[in-house]
């Protein structure tokens, strides 16, 4: 046998999405578009006749919504992921050899300790509609909030801690958890390495670390409070065009990120650049990023704000141009990248690795159930996820957007330099590189309208460059099947 099969899969099955796929009655968009059963969803004929209906009514409408999609999004399904034994997987630029023991227990653990954002139901009402639940429409907010928060880890806690920083969670850790975790409900269905609470006492740094670890996931808490909960990111969209039912692509999620983070006074020794025209100006990160007022931001001594780069861009026409696949697996590899938002069509994932040519990944579709962050030692168990899945390269759409972390100037400019090889060795084999990267400012190259034009409105698609790319423009519209 030349494949390892890491564990179980809970997730709903690609057959059962097909076959969900199509049925009007329960279309989310289905009251604006003329549908039979309006007033089944928020937003649509119940959301405009709410004034007038008992509080009843409005009840049984979400219950019976919140029931559909808890069975949509909520059943699973026991499969396998196989993975070769023959070739390295790559995770987040760490390398697994699945043919030494040690590599796949390794592994499963650095799998398990990335933070998993799902679907959500019962949660407070979003603002001026009736949705308790992003089932159906929020996977590519969900996915962006997988990515911000692999840079808040990497951030707060350091690209070395890997899965240390929550290994408690894992069976067979070496970290031991505080007696005061919670222990997981017994009716879940488990891997051979679930997530568990053994319950010893941990050292005073390693109770720090799980402190970190549940601040940052407090901050994507369902609830409006939360920095970048799904409440906040959907206000944010409104400057964009976008509202809570609607459908976000990759490029519109990064500027929301950006503007999440510019508006988090906790994450005020953090920034976050979007890049213009698949291209990312040096002097616009430097200048984002300095924080010494009487020095220029290259200066040696000036100090400068750790920045989450995002480069959104469309890697083919209608479907993904295998000319690109060679240069994603170099970025995936790069201890920089913090993984990629896309997906498939219409269907929204969280990219952290590879093997071969198929895409490891986070799958938001899965619908939990509210958890309230606010209380002390909140169970954890739902924020991770032990079943990898891959996709093959051919079957993800164009649209994307990548992300890098860097924590001070010398790591950007060794960003700068490594981007600037691999996009360069791509550019051998492609007409055209993924992105550029070069000197100066945005301005510099005449590009101040469409600067203006970016960070205040919609990303309607992507714009020629100034190298004279020609690319469709792309609707972005990542839906469930």
């Amino acid at each position: 046998m030349n494949s390892v099969s890491p564990t179980s899969v809970q997730y709903l099955s690609q057959d059962e999405l097909r076959h969900s796929d199509g049925r009007q009655l329960f279309n989310p968009r289905s009251s604006s578009q003329g549908g039979n059963y309006p007033g089944l969803f928020p937003g649509g004929g119940a959301a405009r006749s709410q004034h007038s209906e008992p509080d009843e009514v409005d009840k049984i409408k979400s219950k019976l919504f919140s029931v559909w999609n808890n069975v949509k999004y909520g059943w699973t399904v026991k499969t396998k992921t196989n993975f070769s034994k023959l070739s390295p997987v790559y995770l987040f630029g760490h390398i697994y050899r699945f043919e030494r023991e040690e590599d796949v227990e390794c592994f499963q653990k650095d799998f398990a300790s990335r933070i998993w954002l799902t679907y959500r139901r019962e949660f407070q009402q979003l603002e001026g509609t009736m949705w308790t639940t992003d089932c159906g429409w929020g996977c590519m907010l969900r996915s962006g909030q997988m990515l911000l928060a692999q840079g808040l880890v990497v951030h707060f806690l350091g690209r070395g801690e890997r899965h240390r920083s929550v290994r408690h969670v894992v069976r067979g850790s070496l970290l031991p958890a505080p007696s005061h975790s919670p222990v997981p409900s017994q009716s879940m269905s488990r891997g051979p390495w679930e997530l568990q609470a053994p319950r010893h006492t941990c050292s005073p740094d390693e109770l720090e670390k799980e402190r970190y670890h549940r601040k940052i996931i407090s901050w994507f808490a369902d609830r409006p409070q939360a920095p970048f909960g799904i409440h906040r990111l959907v206000a944010l969209g409104h400057s964009s065009g976008k509202k809570a039912g609607d459908w976000y692509g990759p490029s519109i999620v990064a500027h929301i990120i950006r503007k999440a983070v510019d508006c988090c006074s906790e994450a005020g020794n953090l920034a976050v650049y979007v890049s213009q025209d698949c291209t990312v100006y040096k002097d616009d990160v430097a200048n984002l990023a300095n924080r010494s007022k009487d020095r220029t931001a290259w200066d040696p001594a000036a100090e400068w704000k750790a920045v989450i780069i995002l480069v959104p861009m469309r890697l083919g026409g209608e479907t993904f141009n295998p000319a690109y696949v060679d240069c994603v697996k170099e970025l995936l590899r790069l201890d920089f990248c913090i993984g990629i938002i896309g997906g498939k069509p219409r269907h929204s994932l969280y990219f952290v690795g590879y093997q071969d040519d198929t895409l490891l990944f986070l799958d938001p579709h899965y619908c939990q159930l509210f958890v309230d962050t606010t209380k002390e030692n909140f169970p954890l168990e739902s924020f991770h996820c032990n079943s990898p899945r891959k996709t093959a390269f051919s079957k993800v759409d164009p649209s994307c957007t990548i992300g890098f972390y860097v924590s001070h100037r010398r790591e950007f400019e060794g960003l700068c330099v490594e981007l600037t090889q691999v996009l360069n060795s791509a550019a051998a084999k492609e007409k055209y590189p993924m992105f550029s990267i070069v000197d100066g400012c945005a301005q510099d190259y005449g590009l101040e309208e469409l600067c203006s034009r970016f960070s205040q409105q919609t990303v309607q698609g992507q714009r020629p460059s100034k190298r004279g790319r020609a690319k469709k423009a792309t609707t972005e519209d990542f839906v469930v099947l």
